[in-house]
C-alpha cells in the first residue's frame, strides 16, 4: 500500500485488505501552497460529497448503494478511510468484483467544498463464467469437485451453480441459485436441485436422493436462522449380498418432505482451532405435514465451550445429543436415524459402529448422545512457531457415548436411564492438523473402553478426516 499524504491531497489508493492507517503515517512536512487546506483536513471535519463507482459493466447501482452508504457518514479523514476500507470488504464479499481499488481526493467542480472529498471505488467485475476444479474433505470421507458459476447473473449478485463431485463414497451433483437481499448479504435464498448417491458401508447400504430444496438464511439479533424445506425422492438398496433381512427390509423407494429450521450462536473465533468462545446449535425436523410417506419429529443439538490456558494450550468440552420421534405409528427409516462412533465423534470405534446392529450391519438409533473433553497444546518444543508448525496441536481426549432406540410409551425418567446404559467411552491422544479454515486431519492413539457386544473398535492408531468434531 502506498504512504498516505494527507497534506499534499494527492490522491489516495488504498489497495489489500488492510489499510494499515495509522497516525504515525502522515506526513509532517506541509507544502506552503496548501496550508489552509491541510488544516481542515487534519484539524477539522470533512464532508464526503461525493461517492464514484468505476467500473461497472452488468452490476446494478442500486445494489451497491447499500454497500458504500456509509462513507457518507465520515467526518474525518482518518473515518472516511476506515469506511472507506469498510465498504471495500463489502463489495468484495459480494462474490461479484475480482478487484475494488480505492480513490480518495479533494471535491473539485462549481460546488466544491473548501472540506469537500470525493471516494472513487474502481471495480473489476468477474467474468460471466467461471470454472472450478478442487478438492473437498467430508466426514472421513474425500472428493473431487468440479464446478460451474454464473455469477452476478442478474446483476444484484445472484449467482447459478452446477456442481459434480465424486468422492471415496458419494457421488452427487445438483443446480444451485443463489440470491441475496440487497443491502444485507447474510439474509440470502437458495434453490437447489441435485442427486446424490452414497454408500454406506457400515449399513451394507446405498441410497441415491433425487431432490429439491429451498432455504432462507438470516441474522436475528446474536443468532443466525435457516429455514429449509425439502423434498427428496429416496432409493435404498443393498450394498453387498451378505446384507441383514434388517437391511433388505428397509431396501425400495420412499418420498420424504420436511420442514426444518436451524438456529446457532457462535462466538468462537475459529472453526478448526478455536481458542475461546461457544458454540450452540440446535436443529429440528417435521416429515410427514408436507406430503410424502416419512413422518417423524427430529431435534438434535451441538453445545461446544473453549477456553484458553497457560502456554497457549486450550480446554475444550462439547455436548451433542438428540431425538427422533416417529408420528402416525409407523417406524423409522434406516435413513432418518443417528449414528455414532468414529474418528469424528466417539474415537476409538469403528465408523458409526456402536448401537443397534443386525447381522453386522449397523441400523442407527432414534435417541444418542456423546460428551467429548479435550486439550489442545502446541507441539513439543514449538518447531515452526510462527509458520507450518502453528498448524499443528497435540491432542489429549477423553469422548463418551451412546445411541440406542426408546420406547416412547415409558416416561423420561425410563428414557433418561435407557441413554445411560452401555456407555462406551474412551480416551488417548494424538496430532491434529488444521487444513485452511474449513476441515482437519487428526492421528490418534485410541484406548475404547464400555465395549459392548456387536461395537467395532479401532484399539489403537486411527486417522480421521472432518469438518465436524466432537
Amino acid at each position: 500500500m502506498g504512504t498516505v499524504h494527507a497534506k499534499s491531497l494527492d490522491p489516495v489508493p488504498m489497495h489489500g485488505r488492510d489499510l494499515g492507517v495509522h497516525p504515525d503515517d502522515f506526513v509532517d512536512t506541509p507544502e506552503p501552497e496548501h496550508e489552509a487546506k491541510q488544516e481542515i483536513l487534519e484539524n477539522k471535519d470533512v464532508i464526503v460529497q461525493h461517492v464514484n463507482i468505476q467500473g461497472l459493466g452488468r452490476t446494478k447501482e442500486d445494489l451497491l448503494g447499500y454497500e458504500i452508504s456509509d462513507v457518507f457518514h465520515a467526518r474525518n479523514l482518518i473515518d472516511v478511510m476506515k469506511k472507506a476500507h469498510l465498504a471495500r470488504q463489502k463489495l468484495l464479499r459480494l462474490g461479484i468484483f475480482k478487484e475494488v481499488e480505492v480513490l480518495i481526493d479533494t471535491s473539485e467542480g462549481a460546488d466544491a467544498l473548501p472540506n469537500g472529498l470525493d471516494v472513487t471505488f474502481e471495480v473489476t467485475e468477474v467474468k460471466r463464467l467461471t470454472g472450478s476444479y478442487n478438492t473437498m474433505v467430508g466426514n472421513n470421507e474425500g472428493s473431487m469437485v468440479l464446478g460451474l458459476k454464473l455469477p452476478n447473473m442478474l446483476g444484484r449478485a445472484e449467482k447459478l451453480t452446477f456442481q459434480f463431485s465424486y468422492g471415496t463414497k458419494e457421488t452427487s451433483y445438483g443446480l444451485s441459485f443463489f440470491k441475496p437481499q440487497p443491502g444485507h448479504f447474510e439474509r440470502n435464498f437458495t434453490l437447489n436441485a441435485y442427486k446424490v448417491t452414497g454408500q454406506f458401508p457400515w449399513s451394507s447400504l446405498k441410497e441415491t436422493d433425487r431432490g429439491l430444496s429451498g432455504e432462507l438464511n438470516f441474522p436475528l439479533g446474536m443468532t443466525n436462522h435457516t429455514l429449509k424445506w425439502e423434498g427428496v425422492w429416496r432409493e435404498l438398496g443393498c450394498l453387498a449380498r451378505s446384507a441383514s433381512f434388517a437391511v433388505r427390509e428397509e431396501s425400495g423407494h420412499s418420498l420424504k418432505s420436511a420442514l426444518s429450521h436451524t438456529v446457532s450462536v457462535d462466538s468462537r473465533n475459529s472453526a478448526i482451532f478455536p481458542s475461546r468462545g461457544a458454540l450452540l446449535r440446535i436443529n429440528q425436523e417435521l416429515a410427514g405435514y408436507t406430503g410424502g410417506d416419512a413422518s417423524f419429529l427430529k431435534e438434535d443439538f451441538e453445545l461446544q465451550f473453549n477456553r484458553r490456558l497457560f502456554f497457549d494450550s486450550v480446554l475444550s468440552a462439547s455436548l451433542w445429543g438428540g431425538m427422533l420421534y416417529p408420528i402416525g405409528g409407523q417406524q423409522s427409516c434406516i435413513a432418518d436415524r443417528f449414528y455414532l462412533g468414529g474418528p469424528t465423534s466417539v474415537r476409538g470405534f469403528g465408523m458409526y459402529s456402536i448401537g443397534p446392529q443386525s447381522e453386522g450391519d449397523y441400523l442407527g438409533g432414534e435417541a444418542y448422545w456423546a460428551g467429548g473433553l479435550h486439550l489442545y497444546t502446541p507441539l513439543p518444543f514449538r518447531p515452526g512457531k510462527g509458520g507450518f508448525g502453528d498448524l499443528f496441536r497435540t491432542h489429549f481426549f477423553l469422548n463418551a457415548g451412546n445411541l440406542c432406540n426408546l420406547n416412547y410409551g415409558e416416561g423420561p425418567r425410563a428414557h433418561l436411564q435407557k441413554l445411560a446404559e452401555c456407555i462406551r467411552w474412551s480416551y488417548g491422544a494424538g496430532i491434529v492438523l488444521r487444513l485452511g479454515n474449513i476441515a482437519r486431519l487428526e492421528l490418534n492413539y485410541c484406548v475404547p473402553m464400555g465395549v459392548q457386544s456387536g461395537d467395532r473398535i479401532c484399539d489403537g492408531v486411527q486417522f480421521g478426516a472432518g469438518i465436524r468434531f466432537l
